[in-house]
């Protein structure tokens, strides 16, 4: 049977059932016990789980980051839970220069089977150093797994896939997305890590993006449709790795393709899609490879500008017409 729930109840299933199942996995992070999280995401873990498994850590990101990563070097497998992507940037020593590099760095003899999770990227009024988008940044580093998604449906799969993976993944979230909601199945089910979404099939142009920028291109591709341009909408859910034949095939049908990135322009996942396009696609493209991303500054606090500095249904559809060639 299927229900519809929340975004958090998603991420909250998947980590309880592969605890259930597993006792090596443990949850630990600010707030995630008594409080049951900032975002209530592991409301009641604590209650079924108790104090050794769901555990409240003092305000020292770079700490309980090397926790979880010695722990998981020692056999459990710890989910860190960072209250927003933009806090665990004092742990990127753990993430980037420890959990990435364990295997390499013996060998093979010690894998670091961890998740890193929280919310990435803009949730309205919270300034600069609280909205940046952080999937490129750790997606550069060889050695740790990224995904990225907001549907329920795949958040709940994909974490419980990350949760038995072996490797360190960083699985990024959406603050402002926690109470989206969508049809979840009760039976127990994985998805792929590593594998894109097609959402909607299309003929004249390729739509690709991912987390919260979903509902924009959605939006978008439901606009467009009614002037008679027919979109492809592509989820990649997973960064690194990054699915590019999905990508690809879709183009070779299309011959166009917009790609819409909430970070910055500069090195990020949207650049990295254009290159393998035109690496792998370059004679099956009618236009250009075309990028909607967030404005080259730090996000300002009025709401006016925010509104001014994130992707949005115009602006994909502008980019959509300067690919097909019409005027916007």
């Amino acid at each position: 049977m299927s229900r519809e729930i929340q975004l958090r109840d998603a991420i909250r299933e998947a980590m309880s059932e592969e605890m259930r199942r597993d006792e090596s996995v443990f949850l630990m992070g600010e707030e995630v016990a008594e409080y049951n999280g900032a975002y209530k995401v592991s409301k009641g873990m604590l209650d079924e789980f108790g104090a050794k498994r769901v555990i409240d850590t003092p305000i020292a990101e770079l700490g309980f980051a090397g926790i979880g990563v010695g722990a998981a070097m020692n056999g459990l497998k710890p989910i860190v839970e960072f209250m927003t992507w933009n806090f665990a940037v004092l742990a990127f020593d753990q993430i980037v220069n420890n959990a990435a590099k364990t295997l390499s760095q013996s060998a093979g003899a010690f894998s670091c089977p961890i998740v890193f999770r929280g919310p990435s990227g803009s949730a309205g009024q919270l300034a600069q150093q609280h909205s940046q988008t952080f999937e490129a940044w750790l997606a550069n580093c060889p050695g740790l797994k990224v995904i990225s998604c907001i549907d329920p449906y795949d958040t709940k799969g994909l974490m419980k896939s990350a949760i038995r993976d072996n490797d360190p993944i960083c699985f990024m979230e959406s603050e402002s997305s926690y109470g989206f909601t969508g049809i979840v199945p009760e039976e127990e089910y994985l998805i792929p890590i590593g594998k894109a979404a097609i959402r909607r099939e299309g003929t004249d142009v390729t739509l690709v993006s991912f987390n919260k920028m979903m509902i924009e291109v959605n939006t978008a591709a439901d606009e467009l449709a009614k002037e008679g341009i027919s979109a492809e909408v592509i989820d990649l859910r997973t960064i690194r790795p990054l699915d590019h034949h999905t990508i690809v095939e879709s183009v070779k049908k299309t011959n166009r393709i917009v790609v819409v990135d909430e970070s910055w322009p500069f090195a990020g996942v949207s650049a990295e899609i254009a290159y393998e396009v035109q690496k792998y696609a370059f004679d099956y493209l009618d236009a250009p490879v075309v990028r909607v991303n967030s404005a080259d500054v730090s996000l300002p606090y009025a709401p006016t500008l925010v509104s001014e500095y994130l992707p949005n249904p115009r602006k994909i559809i502008q980019a959509v017409k300067s690919v097909m060639y019409q005027k916007a």
